[in-house]
């Protein structure tokens, strides 16, 4: 059996040569730190990834969290390394220093959470909540909040949790109903009273850290008492499971979600003000407002978009250790004869083998490179020269970062599966858990339709200076190319893109029935189209280094998507743009 194992080499050259991450040293947010200090980080989150993260894999997946009188409670290894990652300081890595933080590049913070993923993603799924969820704070909250439930969370105090959906509402928070009643005001700001269910939640209740702070979206009250239809009136707030003054909050988790795979976490129902643990007073979950009522969805999407990316990582390194564990059977694993050999040949061998390997090899690296950009651009925005452009290029980005590692990711751990054979689908190989676990993520912080919708809806649709912007850095990797012996890879990359280009034009805002029946199939265009720019640009940084088998392996990995899944595009954008409108009539009986 292949243990998995990082090929450290593969995020140096992704985070050192190919974006340049010491370019950004001499801003002076990051005056503090060298290639050695970053270097370290990494070195420190593989040692966490290979000592405590990977350890729990397996048991993390067998023994599930589970839920008695005392509340949920999840295996000591899972709480061991989320203390370890809070006390190593890598949780406060991109923080500022007055956090506790060690003000490094978001792209190193990425990078270093990518290596736990690829151990342990249920493990890790901890400190990317928590992470996400200080940062929200420190942003919109009051100092006294950013010091009471921010900073705790980044020692390992406390862990932190987003609460968006209902039962009756998942993906549609226009129709949450959990309300919020004012309650007065005192030195952590004004107070409310919530609630309602929220459903969904992971992190709600464990037995990892003494508290859990959540942020809640929940609609104020309007004139008649009741919630205001819509987004109006959506606000939000944090809400700790334990109150300052050590009181327990009523906020309960009262079931648990049992799912197919990422275990080690738990998933939860949360009821707020149902009475199971009310504070004396008032009845209902006391929660304390961040900003101005009315302004949680616009708060609460940086943490939500923050989430999509880092879902994207997270299946990005999925992808990858399935990829690097079926690299490894197949080098192990005897069997036929390729080549007309007298004895058996490992598997790796044989062309259909090779070709899956490549498959997975350019949908995994690739899903990393896009996930690692987007955290670079994420560093331009927050110190570059021009921060408005960055923004504007990752909100473009963003549901193409979640979305194609997710689906095309899975698409690798399939083949991991295909290739290990018959010990594939079984447990004692890895495969088949990584697989389920990976199979969460194209539904995790909005489905795949979704985020199609929000890509041609919300942003082509209505912003055409980030697409200007996407298409110039494009142009640049194309023309360097051109000069060496890639420029046929530049030549076709232009001419899909004149096709993506033509595609975005066409769109009209609000979307008609029928483009939204092929938004999908436009969000893979794009989200190939975009992979394959990547591609080109990282072959473009391997040819600059030395000639070995690593940067000639990236080469390859270029010809290869560019052969192979290149031709995609046209077919996606036929389908998106062929407006059939075949299962928009057909009769729902029919079906």
């Amino acid at each position: 059996m292949s243990a998995y194992a990082l090929n450290r080499r593969d995020l140096d050259f992704l985070v050192f040569d190919w974006l340049r991450i010491e370019d950004l040293l001499d801003r002076p947010r990051f005056a503090d730190h060298s290639r050695e200090t970053l270097s370290s980080m990494l070195d420190l989150s593989e040692t966490l990834a290979r000592d405590l993260f990977q350890p729990a894999y397996k048991k993390s997946d067998q023994v599930e969290p589970w839920m008695d009188a005392d509340g949920v409670h999840v295996i000591p290894e899972i709480a061991a390394a989320v203390h370890e990652h809070a006390a190593s300081g890598l949780m406060a890595g991109a923080f500022d220093h007055d956090l506790g933080g060690l003000q490094a590049p978001l792209t190193a913070a990425t990078a270093s959470v990518a290596c736990l993923m690829g151990a342990n993603l249920s493990a890790a799924g901890f400190g990317m909540l928590t992470m996400a969820n200080a940062r929200l704070i420190a942003t919109f909250g009051t100092p006294t909040q950013v010091q009471t439930f921010a900073a705790p969370q980044l020692t390992g105090e406390a862990t932190g949790t987003m609460c968006l959906s209902e039962p009756q509402a998942g993906s549609s928070l226009a129709d949450i109903t959990t309300l919020a009643d004012a309650d007065g005001e005192d030195a952590l700001g004004r107070r409310f009273r919530l609630r309602g269910t929220k459903m969904w939640i992971s992190g709600a209740d464990h037995d990892v850290t003494g508290n859990i702070v959540h942020l809640v979206l929940a609609k104020t009250p309007g004139p008649d008492g009741r919630p205001l239809p819509g987004v109006k009136g959506i606000s939000l707030f944090i809400v700790p499971k334990t109150l300052p003054d050590g009181e327990r909050n009523d906020a309960v988790v009262t079931g648990l979600n049992h799912k197919m795979g990422y275990r080690g976490i738990p998933n939860c129902v949360v009821a707020f003000g149902d009475g199971f643990a009310k504070p004396e007073g008032r009845p209902g979950a006391v929660g304390y407002l961040v900003g101005e009522v009315g302004q949680g969805l616009a708060q609460m999407f940086q943490m939500m978009n923050e989430a999509r990316i880092n879902v994207g990582l997270g299946a990005a390194m999925m992808a990858y250790r399935g990829y690097r564990q079926s690299l490894g059977y197949a080098q192990e694993r005897l069997q036929g004869r390729a080549g007309g050999s007298a004895t058996p040949t490992p598997i790796a061998d044989h062309p259909d083998v090779r070709f899956m390997l490549m498959t997975q090899k350019t949908y995994a690296e690739g899903a990393l490179a896009l996930t690692l950009y987007c955290a670079r651009l994420l560093d331009e925005e927050q110190t570059g020269p021009t921060p408005e452009s960055a923004r504007r290029l990752l909100d473009l980005l963003t549901p193409i970062a979640k979305t194609w590692p997710s689906e095309q990711g899975l698409i690798a751990n399939d083949l991991a599966i295909q290739i290990h054979g018959g010990y594939g689908y079984t447990r004692d190989f890895d495969v088949e858990q990584v697989y389920r676990d990976n199979r969460l993520n194209p539904i995790h912080e909005g489905t795949t339709g979704i985020q199609a919708i929000d890509l041609l809806g919300r942003k082509l649709a209505r912003d055409e200076g980030a697409l200007a912007d996407l298409l110039t850095r494009i142009a640049a990797t194309s023309a360097k190319a051109r000069t060496g012996d890639l420029a046929d890879c530049a030549d076709a990359l232009d001419q899909v893109w004149s096709r993506l280009s033509d595609h975005a034009r066409s769109i009209a805002s609000p979307l008609s029935p029928q483009a939204l029946f092929g938004a999908t199939q436009a969000l893979r265009a794009w989200g190939h189209g975009v992979v394959a720019w990547l591609w080109l640009d990282l072959a473009l940084t391997a040819s600059e280094g030395p000639q070995d088998d690593f940067n000639e392996g990236k080469r390859a990995a270029c010809r290869f998507f560019f052969t192979y899944e290149l031709p995609r595009i046209g077919l996606w954008l036929d389908a998106a743009g062929a407006g059939d409108t075949t299962t928009l009539t057909l009769p729902m009986e029919a079906f």
